[in-house]
């Protein structure tokens, strides 16, 4: 089986948690080898966990929610008018 990016993204919870089962975590590191897009969510998403399990906080600059959430929108409305790659 090969993984497509939406596959990838599926689990990176999970294979970062490393309870994937072995195979599929074999999976998952050869699709990373070539994807520099699932390679920098996955770096991406641990420098969000490692934020948020930091006791300091911090200040988001002004519009920044907005901003994020409009930005979204956009990626998952370019996603679905897209063909999958990966």
């Amino acid at each position: 089986m090969e993984l497509n990016c939406k596959h990838v993204w599926a689990y990176i919870s999970d294979y970062i948690d490393d309870s994937v089962p072995p195979e599929l975590r074999e999976e998952i590191e050869r699709h990373l080898e070539h994807c520099e897009i699932c390679s920098a969510i996955l770096d991406s998403t641990r420098n969000i966990l490692v934020l948020t399990g930091d006791d300091r906080t911090f200040e988001l600059p002004v519009g920044y929610s907005e901003r994020l959430h409009e930005r979204l929108a956009r990626e998952l409305a370019d996603e679905t008018n897209a063909p999958t790659t990966g």
